[in-house]
């Protein structure tokens, strides 16, 4: 009896747990982006570098030669690399 009670939790833990990253899934949002870009400098980042480190840290990122696009729900906002200046990049709407 006690092996069908702890199957039967074990199975409910399974699928809640399952359900989970859809559930607490966000979309990025523009303030999330300005965080991102703006945690550490690299001045030897180009647009290729900006698009795979925003693409990892959960964003729609696309490199356009030397700028990335970014789409946040439908809005989309140009990232040029910052070079030496502070932060990863500019962000124009």
């Amino acid at each position: 009896m006690a092996w069908k009670k702890n199957s039967a939790i074990s199975l409910l833990s399974l699928a809640v747990l399952l359900a989970l990253p859809t559930a607490s899934a966000s979309r990025a949002s523009l303030s999330n982006l300005l965080s991102t870009v703006s945690s550490f400098d690299d001045p030897r980042m180009d647009a290729q570098d900006l698009a795979f480190y925003l693409a990892t840290h959960g964003f729609d990122a696309t490199p356009q030669g030397g700028y990335v696009e970014v789409d946040l729900g439908g809005d989309i906002y140009k990232l040029t690399p910052n070079g030496a200046a502070p932060g990863l990049a500019s962000i124009a709407g």
